[in-house]
């Protein structure tokens, strides 16, 4: 068909198409569906996989999946895990060595890239990827295994209609409606009996295959249909980051008593750092074998909150919980900016529903915001 304008309209046998069109170029689909009780990431073969009349119940510290009505494939939010896990691997061999006699040799772990297809890349989730793609692609030490996956993959996104209730993506100008970073984007539209998806696209590649994709013109009451959709979710955010200049607020309080009344709580178990869609920090591992032939290094994803992170000859340099919450939250949302020109933080609402003990990264911030607001902007500044 015609391409009108980079926008058209498919229905669920057009999804279905799309579905099969990418497993016909060879890629690996990846989307969402349901398992132990959440909504995970996983492989896409047919439009059954995808999450039919799923939606999500989520608060500080609690998650729950609901029934809908209406049969929506995309009526959740998000889940515990991120695209991070299939680009910036959890676990990742980067080298063997092998002993022959006095001869020893090297081998790096070559990049393996998957030919995938994300299906089902939320705003906020777009805003992460472009973010590890500053941190891990875009300074002068590349890192070749993140970029050989990167580069392959093609990425549908997901307009939300209907924000979680730990979501902030509009504080952070992060969605709820994707404006770049993607091939397509789909807009789910359920009205009347009918269940369409306006379709957006985002690069000649995502031009090229909707083109050969059977859909209909878009016409402007669909525009403002899914115009309306993404309206109601940026409505229906259920935290939001205080209008203050967060990287100055949390830098002048460095020394404020909120940190040490957090860390009562904290667990310092990571589950923040783990879920959440930027983090990057790794540790590296080396193995040997009991017969001192083979050797190996993998990395694995680690964590700020564990007290062996920053260990330097002579002991951790943060060994309380306190000074850890206040290098994840001020690294997340106030160096970052110096590192990246960035915030590390695009407002998915994670870190505060996956909390065991519901800790709220946007109540803390209003916290110190408003401490030092009733004191003349003077509390707690270092």
């Amino acid at each position: 068909m015609k391409l009108f304008e980079g926008r058209a309209v498919l229905s669920l046998d057009g999804l279905r198409a799309l579905i099969d069109a990418l497993r016909q170029q060879g890629r690996r689909v990846i989307g969402p569906t349901v398992a132990d009780g959440a909504i995970v990431y996983d492989d896409i073969l047919e439009i059954a996989d995808l999450p039919r009349g799923v939606a999500d119940r989520q608060e500080a510290g609690r998650y729950q999946l609901a029934s809908r009505d209406d049969g929506a494939l995309f009526g959740y939010a998000v889940g515990p895990q991120s695209w991070k896990k299939f680009l910036h691997k959890p676990l990742l061999r980067l080298w063997r060595a092998e002993r022959r006699g006095n001869d020893v040799t090297v081998e790096a772990e070559a990049p393996e890239p998957e030919h995938v297809a994300f299906l089902g890349v939320r705003a906020c989730e777009l805003n992460a990827i472009a973010i590890q793609d500053r941190v891990l692609m875009g300074g002068d030490y590349v890192d070749p295994h993140y970029k050989a996956q990167r580069d392959g993959a093609f990425i549908i996104a997901v307009n939300c209609g209907e924000a979680g209730g730990t979501c902030f993506c509009v504080s952070m100008k992060a969605g709820p409606k994707a404006e770049r970073g993607f091939d397509l984007a789909l807009t789910e539209l359920i009205s009347g009996g009918a269940h369409e998806f306006l379709v957006e696209t985002g690069s000649p590649a995502g031009a090229e295959l909707l083109a050969a994709l059977p859909s209909r013109r878009a016409e402007p009451e669909d525009m403002d249909a899914a115009a309306t959709v993404v309206a109601r979710a940026a409505a229906s955010m259920g935290r939001y980051m205080p209008e203050d200049d967060v990287p100055a607020l949390l830098m002048r309080n460095l020394q404020h008593a909120r940190w040490e009344e957090t860390a009562k709580r904290c667990l310092s178990c990571a589950n923040c750092t783990m879920v959440c869609p930027t983090c990057f920090c790794t540790s590296v591992e080396e193995h040997n074998d009991l017969a001192g032939v083979e050797s190996s290094r993998t990395r694995r994803w680690d964590s700020c909150f564990t007290m062996d992170y920053s260990y330097i000859h002579g002991g951790s340099v943060r060994p309380g919980v306190a000074s850890r919450y206040r290098q994840w939250m001020t690294h997340k949302l106030a160096t970052w900016h110096e590192q990246f020109d960035t915030s590390g933080c695009v407002g998915c609402g994670r870190c505060i529903t996956w909390c065991p003990v519901a800790i709220d990264i946007t109540e803390e911030t209003r916290a110190i915001s408003e401490s030092e607001k009733a004191q003349g902007g003077l509390d707690g500044e270092s």
